[in-house]
């Protein structure tokens, strides 16, 4: 087991090491990987390079921005050069363009440039770059994970090619973990993995890369440990053959340093955690909330999900006993969508204490669904002729309109007059609460409903 243990100690980080050397090997991002897309066009070592044009590569980490970066560089043939903006500076830029011009004219080759989080260049260390990409001095890649709209100078954009990167998916995150496991630049069969260790590994990326891969190096290390353990407490010295150790579950339990959560989202657990989270807001318990809230994001769980479902909660559970709920609800959905993971736990968590802290009626949602209720089984009949649209030829005719009386016109903006058609007069389907703000429309509306009958 000495050759396998080397395999993790004191070597370039597995995530590194796993790094695709060609467009063919990267797991995901199948929607920029199409032929003739920008990305292809870069890679391939026939296209022109003067007509290259600069990208910009926007998405969550570990969805493998620097991977495509490097296979297009490897794939072309070309220059390639990386710089980081946290520790590069205007003066590294104009070197790297320097170099480019001379590497050209000398001898024809194209340098391609690739600037990680160039949302951290200031406006004029990005304005640096505008020579080189104007003038074709190099193929820039810059990558992000802030919006480029808000973070990239305009010039700079309109210079380049924007392209989304999504979250992998379970799917691409299981292969990149088993290629790790066999391939020689890589475990080379050092080890095995559980299928629970596996799901463990991929549940606990939520759609990053190089979290499961660093999560895979360090369970491997781990289920290596187990093994000289042994080796060390036996004192025999055969050398029968011994079959590689499996990483189980609890091993990457230990290396993570995170109890793995039992959530599936595709199943019961999926449905019960939220079904919490969801009973304890209406339930006015923001502990509970906020218990079930970190179980969903500490499981991977897509908060767009979680956003839509706490909209969902503002509206059925909060109701107009705080119409702030609502913006509220929809403000964390924006945010979420706007600043991505992992500072969207925020205002997610926000939002979850706001709603389940504030006034709440079911009133409105109740209401709905009794007005449906009655649509469905017939209860709908005509439009009052009073009401009906008389802005057409021969409408008036028809009586549509006659009688109407335009609100606006009373003193109070409320006149006697019937809405509902006449199957359904006197029907009621909102009933407000006497909680929260809906106190106050209760109030209002049993003045309004008084004015309404009087006819």
């Amino acid at each position: 087991m000495t050759s396998a243990a080397a395999l993790l100690s004191g070597q370039t980080p597995l995530a590194v090491r796993m790094r695709p050397i060609s467009l063919a090997e990267v797991a995901g991002q199948q929607h920029l990987l199409r032929s003739g897309s920008p990305i292809v066009a870069l890679a391939d070592p026939d296209a022109a390079s003067p007509g290259a044009v600069s990208i910009i590569l926007w998405g969550p980490p570990g969805t493998g921005k620097t991977t495509l970066a490097q296979a297009i560089a490897r794939s072309s043939g070309r220059r390639f050069v990386e710089l980081s903006a946290i520790t590069a500076g205007v003066k590294d830029v104009r070197e790297v363009m320097q170099e480019a011009i001379t590497q050209r004219d000398l001898y024809g080759q194209t340098t391609i440039l690739f600037l990680d989080e160039i949302h951290r260049f200031t406006k004029a260390q990005q304005d640096a770059l505008l020579p080189g990409v104007e003038n074709g001095w190099v193929i820039l890649i810059a990558a992000t994970t802030e919006n480029p709209s808000f973070s990239v100078i305009s010039p700079l954009l309109s210079r380049s090619l924007l392209l989304t990167l999504h979250a992998l998916t379970d799917d691409d995150i299981g292969v990149l973990v088993d290629r790790a496991v066999t391939d020689p630049r890589g475990l080379n069969g050092a080890v095995t993995l559980s299928a629970e260790a596996r799901g463990a590994l991929i549940r606990l990326a939520s759609g990053d890369a190089r979290r499961a891969l660093t999560g895979l190096e360090a369970g491997a290390a781990v289920a290596l440990s187990h093994v000289t353990d042994e080796n060390d407490d036996d004192d025999d010295d055969d050398d029968h053959p011994v079959s590689p150790p499996e990483i189980s579950a609890d091993d990457v339990a230990q290396a993570v340093d995170r109890a793995l959560l039992r959530y599936d989202r595709q199943g019961d657990e999926h449905y019960d955690v939220i079904s919490a989270f969801i009973k304890s807001i209406r339930g006015s318990d923001p502990d509970a909330a906020l218990h079930y809230l970190a179980r969903m994001i500490e499981a991977g769980e897509d908060p767009r999900f979680i956003a839509r479902r706490l909209v969902i909660s503002a509206s059925e559970d909060v109701g107009l006993a705080d119409p702030q709920g609502l913006v509220i609800a929809v403000a964390a959905a924006d945010a979420v969508a706007f600043i991505g993971m992992p500072e969207g736990r925020i205002p997610l968590a926000e939002a979850t204490v706001y709603l389940a802290t504030t006034a709440k009626s079911n009133a409105a949602y109740t209401g709905i669904d009794a007005a449906i209720a009655d649509i469905r089984s017939g209860g709908f009949g005509r439009v009052p002729l009073h009401l009906r649209d008389a802005h057409y030829s021969g409408a008036k005719r028809l009586g549509h309109g006659k009688g109407y009386v335009y609100s606006h016109d009373s003193e109070y903006g409320v006149v006697p007059q019937q809405y509902l058609p006449d199957e359904l007069d006197g029907r009621r389907y909102y009933e407000p609460k006497q909680l929260g703000a809906e106190r106050d429309i209760a109030a209002r509306l049993e003045k309004i409903r008084r004015i309404l009958e009087d006819r």
